[in-house]
C-alpha cells in the first residue's frame, strides 16, 4: 500500500466488527444456544498486556487494557433477553490459565442440560430460508429466528395448541400428556398440517 498504512482495505469503507489480525489474544470460544438463537462469545486475554475483550456475536461488549491482576471474571449480557454470562478466569499453574463461562449462574454444561428440559427446539426449512423454533416450555413463550413471535392459545380435546405463523404457514405446537410421570407433557411442531421432528441442543 502506497499509503504505508498496514489496515485492511474494505470496500465503502464496511470493516468487519472485528478482524482476525486484531484477535492475536484469542484463548476461548463458546457457542451458546438460547431462545433467540445461537451466540458465539470469544474472549481474549493478553498475559502480557493485561488485555481482557468479550466479544459477543462478533461486537465488542469488553475491552479493558493493561489489567495488573490476570485471575477474576468479566460479566456481561448475551441475546434478546439479557442473559447474564461471566467469564471466569483462573490460574492452572505458573502461567496456564484456565476460562471458564457460566450462564445465569450455572456452568455452561449445567446450563445446557437445564434448559434442555425446559425448552423444544426445532429447524425447519420453509421458502428456500432456514427457522430455528424454540418453545419455552415455562411460559410458553415462542422464538423464531430471535423474534419473541405473537401466539394464540387453545385448548382442544387432548391437550393444548399454540398457534403462530411463520410468513404464510400456519404453525402450531401441540402440547399433550404422555400418561407417563417421568415423561410428563409431548409437545409437538406442526407446521401446514406436518410433523417437524425435534432436535436436541
Amino acid at each position: 500500500m502506497a499509503s504505508g498504512d498496514d489496515s485492511p482495505i474494505f470496500e465503502d469503507d464496511e470493516s468487519p466488527p472485528y478482524s482476525l489480525e486484531k484477535m492475536t489474544d484469542l484463548v476461548a470460544v463458546w457457542d451458546v444456544a438460547l431462545s433467540d438463537g445461537v451466540h458465539k462469545i470469544e474472549f481474549e486475554h493478553g498475559t502480557t498486556s493485561g488485555k481482557r475483550v468479550v466479544y459477543v456475536d462478533g461486537k465488542e461488549e469488553i475491552r479493558k487494557e493493561w489489567m495488573f491482576k490476570l485471575v477474576g471474571k468479566e460479566t456481561f449480557c448475551v441475546g434478546a433477553a439479557k442473559t447474564k454470562a461471566t467469564i471466569n478466569i483462573d490460574a492452572v499453574s505458573g502461567f496456564a490459565y484456565e476460562y471458564t463461562l457460566e450462564i445465569n449462574g450455572k456452568s455452561l454444561k449445567k446450563y445446557m442440560e437445564s434448559r434442555s428440559k425446559t425448552t423444544n427446539t426445532w429447524v425447519l426449512h420453509l421458502d428456500g430460508e432456514d427457522f430455528r423454533v424454540v418453545l419455552e416450555k415455562d411460559t410458553m413463550d415462542v422464538w423464531c429466528n430471535g423474534k419473541n413471535m405473537e401466539t394464540a392459545g387453545e385448548f382442544v380435546d387432548d391437550g393444548t395448541e399454540t398457534h403462530f405463523s411463520i410468513g404464510n404457514h400456519d404453525c402450531y405446537i401441540k402440547a399433550v400428556s404422555s400418561g407417563k410421570r417421568k415423561e410428563g407433557i409431548i409437545h409437538t411442531l406442526i407446521v401446514d398440517n406436518r410433523e417437524i421432528p425435534e432436535i436436541l441442543e
